[in-house]
């Protein structure tokens, strides 16, 4: 049975959606290409009609996701208050591919590694347009520096066994971000 362009392309989606959340729940290396097909509700000998192989799913799932978490707010704080949240600490499959696949991304092909330097490069780019004062050059050096943070600290707030650290990492975080943004 043949499938329209438009069911084609509605297949793709579902399989980049769940690519890149199963991507950022496991890794790239734990996920197979049946288990995104399942997911997708597809089967997988229809993987090859989309993707040349999981690289190249990697790569576009990346792009897709990096590019859909750039943040949609024009409120700096709103933002680093969502960000550092415990809904976003213990929900990775729906949180910050950066947060979640930077790390992984430096093993993968340059493809995903193109991918995310696209994505790293919109999101400064965002983040220095939120912020409130200062040159180019000045609100791009705090963009850079908040944004390093926010990624690391959730990187680190998911890595430990320790609630209490966990959430002091995200809280001391936001209160560093704020203090420089009242300097």
């Amino acid at each position: 049975m043949k499938v329209s362009r438009e069911q084609m392309a509605e297949n793709r989606i579902r399989i980049l959606d769940e690519a890149g959340r199963l991507f950022r729940e496991k890794g790239f290396e734990a996920v197979t290409v049946a288990e995104v097909m399942k997911a997708a509700g597809l089967t997988h000998g229809g993987f090859y009609g989309h993707f040349a192989s999981k690289d190249d799913l990697i790569a576009h799932a990346l792009q897709r996701d990096l590019k859909a978490s750039v943040a949609k707010t024009s409120d700096f704080r709103a933002f680093i208050d969502g960000y550092l949240s415990r809904a976003h600490r213990d929900n990775p499959g729906n949180g910050c591919p950066t947060a979640g696949l930077a790390a992984e991304t430096r093993h993968e092909g340059l493809s995903a590694r193109a991918a995310m330097t696209v994505g790293l490069r919109e999101q400064i780019d965002h983040v220095s347009r939120l912020l409130p004062e200062g040159n180019d050059a000045d609100r791009r050096r705090r963009a850079i520096g908040s944004w390093a943070a926010m990624v690391g600290a959730i990187i680190l707030a998911r890595a430990v066994d320790d609630a209490s650290l966990s959430d002091e990492v995200l809280e001391q975080t936001r209160a560093w971000i704020d203090a420089g943004l009242d300097d």
